[in-house]
């Protein structure tokens, strides 16, 4: 890949390699609002701004206070969009005309990237689910029946997605402690996280068709950081006999920049053997391993680095099973990948598993230890992948600070 005419050091966070969108204001006072931004390096380029001064075809879907029409566009106009990016960044002759529409990364304010239309949360990692499996069911298989024949999920609420960096008020509901003869009410007291991988949708299906695992980079603008916040105590009183409601719903928190999917060609890889060999519309012909390096930090501290190319369900089987009934895609529909959890125990997603649901306390470099979040908690997760030529792509990062319940 050339060079681009701003200076990029070797180790920036955002090169070339990635180009992620985002979408930003430079904070009160700012009469323009919210913007497309494009993250490179240090600074963050004003995508309209820059796609009119270079007459792109696309400035109109680009000039817009968010990404929903650049999502809504397509899988053609995504790629020559991005095609178009690292024509301007790395041609010397646009330098004068570009150069006034960067801003610095360190004074823009960060939004939540597009409108988010549905949001389903899976559980596709066989290391994580049989963890759960262990510290619940100690006494029968750890893996559901159907666990290894169809990626399992929940619907989940759209309306409390929020952006990294937005503060996380401790979810207040019932409870029943073991030792108690009925439910308690009140504050949380196993808050937790869950350290994901999000997928946003940009092309839409209609009611009633389907969408292949073949299908997947045609609907799928990009990726992006999720923390799936977790009540523990909430979630096991309400669990039975549906699903997570009140111990989810309160929070998701998402990274601010999308990587688009086009970003990941080098990151792909072969996911885990499937065994038994997935129904037929669970398979595809192309990979979708993703090689992506998460790292959970408490406090500052890591606790965790999950292996997201463990994981047994892809993406793109996951769209496929979340369309095969006839459920359609919206445009800005979000659907997570569950917890990423590794083979090792520096490799679990969450404090369930890290703690072992509590009885093996985590101890921190400052000499305190963790089972669960406590007030004034801040979880931060960031990721790697590999890109092309021995780059690195960055996904910046998800973080949340906990408050007390009110």
């Amino acid at each position: 890949m050339p060079d681009s005419w701003i200076d990029l050091p070797q180790d920036t966070e955002f090169g070339l390699a990635t180009l992620p969108y985002g979408v930003y204001d430079t904070g009160p006072g700012d009469d323009r609002g919210t913007r497309i931004g494009v993250a490179v390096g240090s600074h963050v380029l004003d995508l309209g701004a820059a796609a009119l001064t270079a007459g792109s075809p696309h400035a109109d879907l680009l000039r817009t206070p968010n990404l929903d029409a650049l999502l809504a566009a397509g899988r053609p106009v995504w790629d020559r969009v991005r095609a178009d990016l690292a024509d301007w960044l790395t041609d010397p002759a646009r330098e004068e005309a570009l150069r006034p529409h960067l801003v610095d990364r360190a004074s823009v304010r960060l939004h939540l990237p597009f409108t988010v239309a549905d949001y389903v949360d899976f559980y596709a990692s066989e290391h994580h689910a049989t963890n759960v499996g262990r510290i619940f069911r100690p006494d029968q298989e750890p893996l559901t029946p159907n666990w290894k024949h169809l990626p399992i999920g929940y619907h989940g609420r759209s309306g409390t997605i929020v952006v990294s960096g937005t503060d996380i008020v401790r979810p207040t509901g019932q409870r029943k402690p073991p030792t108690e003869p009925s439910p308690v009410f009140g504050p949380s007291v196993r808050l937790d996280i869950e350290a994901e991988v999000g997928f946003v949708v940009g092309t839409p299906s209609p009611m009633g068709g389907r969408v292949g695992v073949d299908g997947f980079a045609d609907h799928v603008f990009g990726v992006f950081l999720l923390n799936d916040w977790s009540s523990r105590d909430l979630q096991a009183w309400e669990y039975v006999p549906l699903g997570p409601f009140l111990g989810k719903s309160f929070a998701t928190s998402v990274s601010p920049w999308v990587v688009p999917l086009a970003a990941l060609e080098a990151a792909r890889v072969e996911q885990p053997a499937q065994d038994p060999e997935p129904l037929p519309y669970l398979r595809g012909t192309q990979p979708w391993g993703l090689d992506l390096r998460l790292e959970v930090r408490l406090n500052g501290h890591v606790v965790s680095r999950p292996p997201f190319s463990q994981m047994y369900w892809t993406a793109a089987q996951q769209l496929a099973h979340m369309t095969v009934n006839g459920a359609s895609l919206r445009t800005g529909d979000v659907y997570a990948s569950g917890t990423v959890s590794g083979p090792e125990v520096g490799q679990r997603g969450c404090f369930l598993e890290l703690t072992w649901s509590g009885k093996e306390p985590l101890r921190l470099p400052d000499g305190t230890e963790r089972t669960f979040l406590e007030d004034g908690d801040e979880v931060t997760i960031t990721a790697t992948a590999p890109g092309p030529d021995g780059t690195l792509v960055h996904f910046g990062e998800v973080s949340g600070r906990i408050l007390p319940a009110v």
